[in-house]
């Protein structure tokens, strides 16, 4: 299986190709190119043409930086959502760039790469336009969000292997609020250190059993009160990654991307994992 990622010819996206060959590097995996290509139907010569410019500089790009990756590029007939999600089949992992500014197609505005993290059929990396050339840090630690059982164990399965892969701090957020399904607390009339005891239990017992798993990993539990989308954007200024799930104590039952991941998108400075288990 490859690292897949969605280009549409801006900076956006040759910087989020280059942290998809990084990671590739990493996964000990090929990387294969996208560009999603609605217009590809006789006549448009000069189209094609940029396009395949396009592809090619971005694989000539990851090259340089991470010769021992294997890069295939390629411009693949359809819209960008249906295109990528598609792609996300058959990939190690999904990469887009959390918007795009060039191109014909707008490949990577906020709305698509949206839509591509709702709807993949397994993981999704959404990279920050971090400048040009990128500035993507190489120290720092991992951080992951942890809001219910269910998103847990796969979120803290991916956070653990890349803390200690990296070998870096694994950071554990965890955070809760008298809001929505909080409102349990609100009705219990509990105080809130009693509230807060438990929501340290919590966390404890989901991750019973991952600290011996990676012994080697420093672990850092992260507990209050508040936003779970300002407390991962808070910690997530020196990270590296921030790991969460698709799915959460903010989504909607039937939805296909929880609230706080949706938020995420579009304001955290690292690169996120959205982690999905395949369908």
């Amino acid at each position: 299986m490859n690292v897949v990622v969605g280009v549409d010819g801006s900076a956006v996206a040759r910087n989020a190709a280059a942290w998809a060959a990084r990671e590739a590097a990493r996964r000990g995996c090929g990387l294969r190119i996208v560009y999603a290509d609605p217009t590809a139907h006789p006549g448009e010569d000069h189209v094609r043409a940029q396009v395949a410019h396009w592809l090619s500089d971005a694989a000539e790009h990851v090259r340089s930086e991470q010769p021992a990756v294997e890069v295939t590029a390629a411009a693949v007939p359809g819209p960008p959502e249906r295109v990528l999600v598609a792609e996300s089949a058959a990939a190690e992992l999904l990469v887009v760039g959390d918007r795009g500014f060039g191109g014909f197609t707008g490949l990577l505005a906020g709305a698509v790469a949206v839509k591509v993290a709702a709807h993949a059929l397994g993981s999704v990396a959404v990279v920050p336009d971090v400048g040009d050339p990128p500035t993507f840090p190489d120290v720092g630690p991992v951080v992951a969000g942890v809001d219910d059982v269910e998103s847990a164990a796969p979120v803290l399965a991916q956070a653990f292997r890349l803390a200690d892969t990296l070998g870096e701090p694994l950071h554990v957020v965890h955070t809760w609020e008298v809001v929505g399904i909080d409102l349990k607390w609100l009705r219990s009339r509990l105080p809130s250190e009693e509230v807060a005891e438990q929501e340290q239990r919590f966390l404890a017992a989901v991750m019973a059993g991952w600290r011996e798993r990676f012994p080697a990993v420093e672990v850092e539990r992260i507990v209050g009160r508040g936003s779970p989308v300002e407390a991962l954007i808070n910690h997530s200024t020196e990270a590296q990654l921030v790991v969460v799930g698709a799915h959460g104590r903010g989504g909607v039952a039937g939805a296909h991307l929880g609230s706080t991941s949706h938020k995420l998108i579009h304001h955290t400075p690292a690169p996120l994992l959205i982690v999905r288990s395949r369908h």
